[in-house]
């Protein structure tokens, strides 16, 4: 790294000599603009509207204009403000790092001790430290006076430019003063919907997309040339983007919880038992959630009876046929015993009935000899 300023931190009456690196970088792939019809590079020039000749950067000046009048500002005349001059990191306050609102928050600096001896900086890290405060400074860097935060990172302090107060805008939206209501259950499923993802946060985890994608479109490039094709690039159409479907809160959020539990959008979709969008429905998730588990269970359930049932039925028919078949033979019987009984007396209608007794003992015997049995019955008294 190459440093950028030099400078001293005023810590009270301690200097702490330091040198002034810039702690972060662009990691952008950096394209410039070129002519489509031939590739040509596009240049921009600094020409004057008024003798439409082409300026040095050399011959350049600030100029500041207001109510028709321009001040031009020589590039000496600006070297000579004092605040332009000095190199002083002014230790103004020491506060709690949560006082800070982080929009304020601009550019960070690392600071490396510049002299033989770095006891002064590592006193003014120790306080820091030792007392769990951020130092609050001002100071001056590329013509402009700064206000920032000196804090430590792995033992090395660190200086956040922050920006002025009126650099803040203001958020003023009309639509957040209208009254919203929001319902306990929207308001427990957002809150086990943030459990689900909470985590601590590691940016090594995340990856800057478009740049990785960037870098495989210019390779595909200049391996194919003008042959290259996207779709087969990025296994996407071009411009492919996703098409948000218009759901109700309530829907979203179940369907989100869904999604970080495993059951994915299909069984979510399935648990949510009705179309989304109706307020009533929405107020009662735990109600279609029931239902559609209800519907499910009794759809498993007919289906199992249905294969127990075939085999039931196959069962029983083998069962009712041999019923039948003795049902029709004891019928056949009972009605010659009846007739019997019909033509004799007490004692034949005694014998009828042991004889039909024995028929039920043996069925397909007495079947064959019914008459018999008839025979026999017919003897006087």
């Amino acid at each position: 790294m190459r440093a950028i300023w030099k400078g001293a931190i005023a810590f009270g009456l301690v200097n702490v000599p330091v040198k002034v690196y810039s702690a972060t970088e662009d990691h952008d792939i950096s394209l410039h603009q070129v002519h489509n019809a031939d590739g040509g590079r596009i240049r921009y020039q600094r020409r004057c509207e008024v003798c439409s000749q082409v300026i040095d950067y050399s011959d350049i000046e600030k100029a500041f204009e207001e109510d028709g009048r321009t001040v031009i500002l020589a590039k000496d005349e600006l070297k000579a403000i004092p605040a332009e001059n000095s190199h002083e990191i002014e230790v103004v306050q020491f506060v709690p790092s949560e006082q800070l609102e982080p929009m304020m928050f601009e550019k960070s600096y690392y600071l490396e001790p510049d002299s033989k001896s770095p006891k002064a900086y590592v006193l003014l890290r120790r306080a820091l430290e030792d007392t769990d405060r951020v130092a609050i400074v001002q100071f001056a860097l590329r013509e402009k006076t700064r206000l920032g935060a000196l804090r430590i990172k792995d033992d090395t302090l660190v200086l956040q430019s922050l920006l002025w107060p009126d650099e803040v805008r203001e958020a003023n939206f009309p639509s957040l003063e209208a009254d919203i209501k929001i319902s306990p259950q929207e308001r427990d499923m957002s809150a086990a919907l943030v459990e689900s993802m909470a985590a601590d946060f590691d940016p090594a985890h995340f990856t800057d997309d478009y740049q990785v994608q960037l870098r495989q479109l210019i390779e595909a490039k200049l391996e194919q040339g003008d042959s290259l094709d996207t779709e087969e690039t990025f296994g996407v159409e071009a411009g492919e983007g996703g098409k948000g479907e218009v759901i109700d809160l309530m829907e979203a959020l179940k369907r989100s919880l869904d999604r970080k539990r495993g059951g994915g959008s299909d069984a979510s979709a399935a648990d949510s038992g009705a179309e989304a969008g109706s307020d009533e429905e929405a107020a009662k998730p735990a109600a279609k959630r029931a239902t559609a588990r209800s519907t499910a269970s009794k759809s498993t359930a007919g289906k199992a009876a249905d294969t127990k049932s075939t085999t039931a039925r196959s069962t029983a028919n083998k069962s009712t046929a041999a019923k039948s078949t003795g049902a029709k033979t004891g019928t056949a019987k009972s009605s010659t015993a009846t007739s019997s009984t019909e033509k004799s007396t007490a004692g034949r209608s005694t014998a009828a009935k042991s004889t039909a007794a024995k028929a039920a003992d043996k069925p397909a015997a007495k079947s064959s000899t019914g008459k018999a049995t008839t025979t026999r019955a017919r003897k006087p008294a």
